[in-house]
């Protein structure tokens, strides 16, 4: 997915897969737009993918994340609540400090928000 970003503004390519509790597999990559606010990240538009896929009950299983810097970079503060939303139980693995990093969505966004 990392091929597929649209990052002409940042160059900083970043790709995404997830796994759902019914057991398909989703990707997604960032899309950057020149006013930056409205950039799409690659673990939200993966997410999109899966519930356009499989409706609103669909639940994330697991998530990978890569960026084409190779550097360390956790998701975002946006990316962390969608995962919430979708999985706080969900593996998210991402790159970390010289290697890859793992946290449930629950640790990366410990009072994440709920109704």
């Amino acid at each position: 997915m990392l091929d597929r970003a649209y990052a002409p503004y940042s160059k900083f390519h970043v790709g995404c897969a997830l796994l759902t509790e019914a057991g398909k597999m989703y990707t997604g990559c960032n899309v950057e737009n020149a006013s930056y606010g409205i950039t799409i990240c690659a673990e939200r538009s993966a997410i999109s993918a899966a519930v356009a896929a499989e409706g609103p009950k669909m639940r994330v299983r697991a998530m990978v994340v890569l960026n084409s810097q190779t550097m360390a970079c956790s998701p975002c503060g946006a990316c962390r609540q969608v995962i919430y939303e979708f999985g706080p139980k969900s593996l998210v693995i991402y790159q970390g400090e010289g290697k890859l990093a793992e946290a449930t969505a629950e640790q990366l966004l410990p009072a994440g928000f709920h109704f």
